[in-house]
């Protein structure tokens, strides 16, 4: 069994910044991509951002210039990097794994695992 765990979301202001991490717990694989996706309220689940096991990456167009993702497989751990915050930002994240195939998606159906999600809440 695969799981999940995201930490590191809480309160950020406006223009700040903050970091997302992404454990993956359970069997020894890494992931062959992993991604971030958010969620606000009212709103459906959308895309942040994806890797893939060697370090490719895409992005919203909303995030591209101010958030970054990255892994480290020996610690089997993806990372959000997220600076310039806005309060449009405000969402649950939520980190996927990705076990089925490589390549990089932004559809929450292509990915296999999921956490259990992590508030991100941006004040103006």
């Amino acid at each position: 069994q695969v799981q999940l765990v995201e930490s590191g979301g809480g309160l950020a202001q406006a223009g700040g910044s903050q970091r997302l991490s992404c454990v993956r717990a359970g069997r020894a694989l890494s992931s062959k991509s992993m991604g971030w996706f958010r969620q606000a309220p009212g709103k459906e689940r959308e895309f942040v951002a994806a890797i893939s096991w060697n370090s490719n990456s895409e992005y919203a167009d909303s995030v591209k210039g101010r958030f970054t993702i990255s892994r480290d497989n020996a610690k089997k751990t993806v990372y959000l990097q997220m600076n310039s915050l806005k309060p449009e930002d405000t969402a649950v994240y939520y980190c996927a794994a990705r076990d089925r195939a490589y390549g990089l998606t932004f559809r929450p159906d292509e990915y296999d695992y999921w956490g259990q999600g992590t508030q991100v809440t941006v004040s103006s």
